[in-house]
């Protein structure tokens, strides 16, 4: 897959279904796996523990993440590389709601809508289109910064990796989610995290050493509806990392 596909209407529709499609519409009458549903509030529930000022949410993608985020912080801000998915996430935000439409098959398709989540305040959250390797310098720091399957889309993760002791607050939270899929579409692989004798994981915590302890890992299952008989299922390595004070 290019980079350049997450601008499609395709993707942008198929990203808004995983983050705001109900049960029913993910399911399609078919027994896929329901563990895999609603991983952006899944991946988001462990910094809601915490609550504080100010959450970052890198690699947003159409918002449902920054969202629930604002459940418990002051201030949200979402960043995406992908121009259509912050419009997308701002026109939720702004107007409440954003029809789309979910592919069956062929060039058949059913109408759906996704919503501001219950309860939330969308004043808390703002979205802008950036570079997650290169973010503006007057970001500030944050009582929680979360990445959800973003690490293994980079260039260059390092460059990402080695800015979290500066956008993570003292005794803040970082909240890392990915499934390690290294694709030479996105990522050099001399980039690649990990080796033959080393997981991407232990490589991660590795880098992170320094500066985070660890609180928490699982494996965290997660279902992308392409078509009505075609499914994506993978397992993202959720970990929750406590900055140092």
């Amino acid at each position: 897959m290019n980079p350049t596909s997450y601008e499609s209407s395709k993707l942008l529709n198929e990203y808004l279904l995983f983050h705001y499609g109900s049960r029913s519409e993910m399911q399609a009458g078919y027994p896929v796996p329901l563990e895999g549903l609603n991983f952006p509030l899944r991946t988001a529930v462990p910094a809601l523990e915490k609550g504080g000022a100010r959450a970052l949410d890198l690699g947003c993608a159409v918002g449902r993440s920054t969202f629930e985020l604002a459940r418990a912080y002051d201030e949200v801000i979402g960043i995406d590389f992908s121009q259509a998915f912050v419009d997308a996430a701002e026109r939720i935000c702004d107007e409440g709601s954003l029809n789309y439409q979910i592919l069956v098959e062929a060039s058949q398709t059913l109408p759906a809508s996704a919503m501001v989540p219950d309860g939330v305040d969308p004043s808390r959250v703002r979205f802008e289109q950036g570079d997650a390797m290169n973010l503006r310098d007057d970001l500030g720091a944050f009582d929680c910064v979360h990445a959800a399957n973003l690490i293994c889309r980079l260039p260059d993760p390092l460059k990402l990796i080695t800015r979290f002791r500066d956008l993570v607050r003292e005794d803040g939270l970082l909240v890392l989610a990915t499934p390690f899929t290294w694709l030479e579409e996105f990522t050099p692989r001399e980039n690649w995290l990990g080796s033959e004798k080393q997981s991407g994981f232990d490589a991660l915590g590795e880098l992170l050493d320094a500066d985070f302890d660890l609180l928490s890992a699982t494996d965290e299952p997660f279902l992308i509806r392409e078509t009505a008989r075609k499914y994506q299922f993978t397992y993202s390595k959720l970990s929750v990392w406590k900055r140092r004070g």
